[in-house]
């Protein structure tokens, strides 16, 4: 497989086309997998239970819903691209949270919260010199980043299958010139990124999650595959997914890498 048509498919360098919908039913009853990786991350948070926190892409609210129970006598606001995302969200969570819809990539909150965190979502963001600046400005001083996305190495194995099926002659003329702006980036490459923004106590690292989606075919369709399958007619949709899951063999492994980012501001 050439180089090209992998990154293509899956690099980032794509101008930012604003977020993408998602089935927000769909992603909140498969994403188990993105559930329990919050899960690590949030109970390793050191919080006094009164501070006001933005989860920065709060999806369905799921995740939303555990950061609230850490915050009895704190503040939550979630915002998502995602008009189901937000709908759900909002039904979920009722009067606990306040969300908002939003694009990360614009932010411009007007107000500044103790701690951003972040869960599977950066990596949907090309320009990440851009999306931290936005979020150093949303925080107070001496505020904290803590987030995880997807990094180097990500899904690679799906990465190759994904090029390879989309080459195939049906759906080839569907995918020409496509880049989906995945920005999967390294430790360094991060910490790069957060210190010109102004973030200073800088951690980044990486973590393998190989992970075995309980329902294969409906968590490729909404959780790995949305931007190939926005591209493709009706009719090649559910053929585009089967070709992928058969590429993947059985059982559907995916090997995740999660970038962990831990910064602070002045």
């Amino acid at each position: 497989m050439g180089r090209a048509r992998t990154e293509g498919l899956v690099s980032a360098g794509a101008a930012h086309s604003g977020p993408r919908e998602w089935d927000a039913e769909v992603y909140d009853r498969v994403a188990d997998p993105q559930f329990e990786w919050a899960e690590e991350v949030i109970g390793r948070l050191e919080l006094r239970g009164d501070e006001t926190v933005l989860d920065a892409g709060c999806g369905s609210g799921r995740v939303t819903a555990m950061l609230i129970e850490r915050l009895p006598e704190g503040r939550l606001v979630g915002i998502d691209g995602s008009t189901s995302m937000v709908a759900m969200a909002r039904e979920a969570l009722g009067d606990r949270a306040e969300i908002r819809e939003g694009d990360l990539a614009e932010l411009d909150l007007h107000e500044e919260f103790d701690l951003v965190y972040s869960n599977a979502v950066f990596h949907w963001i090309p320009d990440h010199e851009n999306l931290f600046r936005r979020l150093f400005a949303a925080l107070r001083p001496g505020g904290r980043l803590v987030a995880q996305c997807g990094g180097h190495g990500n899904v690679a194995s799906l990465v190759e299958v994904i090029a390879d099926v989309a080459a195939q002659p049906r759906f080839a003329d569907h995918f020409a010139g496509m880049s989906s702006g995945l920005n999967f980036a390294t430790p360094e490459e991060t910490e790069e990124r957060l210190e010109p923004a102004g973030f200073e106590d800088i951690r980044c690292w990486l973590q393998r999650k190989d992970t075995r989606p309980a329902e294969p075919k409906a968590f490729l369709a909404t959780v790995t595959l949305g931007p190939q399958l926005e591209r493709l007619p009706s009719e090649l949709k559910d053929p585009f997914v089967d070709e992928i899951e058969a590429g993947m063999g059985q059982p559907l492994v995916l090997d995740y890498v999660r970038l962990n980012i831990e910064a602070r501001r002045p």
